[in-house]
């Protein structure tokens, strides 16, 4: 005869979230920046992509957010150690903007108001890994989150998505970015702890 009732199966706990090595789960939104926070005016603000041959495509404010938009819910992963997760923004896809552009360039150096700067493989930027994002949780994006428009890679430690974004620089050979020029890692896979030079 059981001594443990039917349907007794004790205090059932959370399985952990499913977090990069080294992480550790933030429940609010850590705010990080290398400088000042830039205030754009929607009207001054634009986003421009230069090809390798000098080529410009720009987007101003209305014809950028005028562009089909996706809602993204995805997790983000900061160097510094935190991850949120289930974040919910809404973007253009890398995908959509690249539809204009040209390019036989392999890598991407994007610059930031501000003068920030970090660079990417442009195939991490494609097949919807990537968007310029414009809101956050259902309101639009607040300046210190990088508002009014953000790069945003979840794949990579969110110093890769870059704040207060206003374009692309295409490249043929990969070149370090701000922080990287810094010692942190040229590519960032928060799965391989890829922080600084060497990991």
């Amino acid at each position: 005869m059981s001594i443990i009732s039917r349907g007794f199966g004790g205090r059932r706990r959370e399985s952990p979230p499913d977090l990069p090595p080294g992480q550790y789960l933030a429940h609010d939104f850590p705010v990080l920046s290398a400088g000042p926070t830039p205030r754009i005016p929607l009207d001054r603000w634009h986003f421009t992509i230069v090809t390798e041959t000098g080529e410009k495509h720009t987007w101003d404010w209305k014809r950028f957010t005028a562009l089909p938009a996706e809602e993204i819910t995805v997790d983000i992963h900061c160097v510094t150690k935190w991850s949120k997760l289930g974040t919910t923004w809404k973007g253009v896809a890398i995908d959509t903007l690249f539809e204009e552009v040209e390019s036989a360039a392999d890598y991407v150096m994007a610059h930031s108001y501000g003068g920030y700067t970090t660079n990417v493989p442009l195939e991490d930027l494609l097949d919807g890994r990537a968007w310029i994002a414009y809101e956050y949780d259902g309101e639009p994006l607040h300046p210190e989150h990088g508002g009014p428009a953000r790069l945003l890679i979840p794949h990579l430690y969110f110093w890769k998505s870059a704040k207060w974004v206003d374009g692309f620089r295409m490249m043929h050979e990969d070149e370090p970015g701000f922080w990287e020029d810094a010692g942190y890692h040229m590519y960032g896979d928060p799965w391989r702890e890829q922080r600084y030079h060497g990991d």
